[in-house]
């Protein structure tokens, strides 16, 4: 449970409790506008309550999964009933971002250079230096 004290998830809490609050409150405030005579408030007085759940729903399932990937006695029992060892580790998200990979233009194999890509990069200069020329003015 220390888990769920850190100043990060303190600062979940908070925010959590924030939210629920100010959704019950808007929701609160469009009843009695709705009450007054707005119509249209008695729409709203039906959504805020509706976003404060889904704010609770997103901070219950936060916890659950940081409670579920964080303990290593349960992931093991489970792994021992379970039979074989699952390929993804405790610690390690089901759901990995992408990461982005520098690659380097492959040389050709023998190191001459390619006939075709020095014909293209030598067209492409002399566009280069022609910017007024059109594309079937080049002499090569």
């Amino acid at each position: 449970m220390n888990r769920l004290w850190t100043p990060a998830w303190i600062v979940r809490h908070v925010a959590m409790v924030v939210l629920v609050a100010g959704c019950l409150g808007m929701g609160w405030w469009q009843v009695t506008r709705a009450a007054g005579g707005n119509a249209i408030s008695f729409g709203y007085a039906i959504e805020w309550p509706v976003f404060a759940g889904f704010v609770i729903f997103v901070w219950w399932r936060e916890v659950r999964q940081t409670l579920r990937a964080a303990d290593p006695a349960s992931s093991a029992d489970e792994a021992a009933s379970a039979g074989p060892a699952p390929s993804v580790t405790a610690g390690t998200p089901a759901v990995r971002r992408p990461v982005r990979v520098v690659r380097a233009p492959a040389a050709p194999a023998d190191g001459a250079d390619d006939a075709e890509l020095a014909a293209y990069n030598s067209y492409l200069s002399w566009l280069n230096a022609n910017p007024g020329a059109r594309p079937g003015d080049y002499p090569g």
